[in-house]
């Protein structure tokens, strides 16, 4: 046996039966990054794909509300089976500790409820089961990160300063634990105004697009602060469901996603050609 065999990490296991695992995080809250995770997990739904979402953000899961979804999980055997919406399937802490109720848990309680959510839960065969960190670069993330072999990670910022500069953290614990960086999306990027139709940079303007510049990282693009998307947020109708103005930049990034996916994992779309 190799002498350093003992202090070599466990080999990170994919989920049996999910093509694409990919995580979506940011270096802080307040970003708008679980608006981005269900509008585009229900953009990829909407186009016929079979998708998943884990709301792994256990202190925070907004994802039940955001979907609309209040029911409990029920079990066949020793298989959780997901709750679905709009076309997704999805699991969340909310749907078994519901309310106000706070959630106190140390480390390695987080990590065996997350592991149960990967492994434990029957998702059936899927294209892409996307999974909602927690903000931050805590336990919830490395354990993971360092258990599951992520096929890469989309990180979620504003254009300001002070959001960009927690990005950047969070993209290099993703090189850190040598997980691709599928792109970097900046989330509420302008605001058009409904009486004049100029634009409005409300939290600044291309900071997103510098930082994944200079960073050396794919930018997925923009997507505008919407007073639309907050009440699809609110009332559990996600915009993208909705359809209409309001739902073409998630339509659009959830395509350039699917693109960057497929790059990331070496996939080579069919030529196909014309004759002439």
């Amino acid at each position: 046996m190799h002498p350093q065999a003992g202090n070599e990490p466990p080999p990170k296991l994919p989920i049996p039966g999910i093509q694409n695992l990919v995580a979506v995080g940011s270096g802080k809250g307040g970003v708008g990054k679980t608006t981005v995770a269900v509008n585009l997990a229900v953009a990829l739904a909407k186009d016929g794909h079979s998708v998943g979402l884990l709301d792994a953000d256990v202190y925070g899961p907004n994802v039940p509300l955001m979907m609309g979804v209040r029911a409990s999980p029920q079990a066949i055997g020793e298989r959780i089976q997901p709750l679905e919406k709009n076309g997704v399937r999805i699991m969340s802490m909310g749907f078994l500790n519901p309310g106000d109720k706070p959630l106190i848990w140390r480390g390695p309680m987080l990590h065996n409820v997350m592991q149960q959510f990967l492994r434990n839960v029957d998702w059936g065969e899927l294209e892409y089961l996307f999974i909602d960190l927690p903000p931050g670069t805590g336990d919830v993330q490395l354990s993971l990160m360092q258990t599951t072999a992520l096929t890469g990670a989309i990180v979620v910022t504003t254009p300001s300063d002070v959001s960009l500069e927690d990005a950047r953290k969070a993209v290099n614990m993703f090189h850190q634990v040598r997980v691709p960086i599928i792109g970097m999306v900046e989330n509420m990027s302008f605001l058009t105004c409904p009486h004049c139709g100029e634009r409005i940079d409300v939290f600044s303007t291309g900071g997103g697009q510098r930082t994944a510049e200079t960073m050396n990282i794919h930018f997925l693009g923009q997507l505008p602060l919407d007073p639309q998307v907050r009440m699809g947020g609110d009332t559990g109708r996600p915009v993208v469901a909705a359809g209409g103005p309001s739902a073409e930049a998630f339509l659009r990034l959830a395509a350039e996603v699917q693109r960057r996916t497929e790059e990331v994992r070496g996939v080579k779309r069919p030529v196909i050609e014309v004759e002439d």
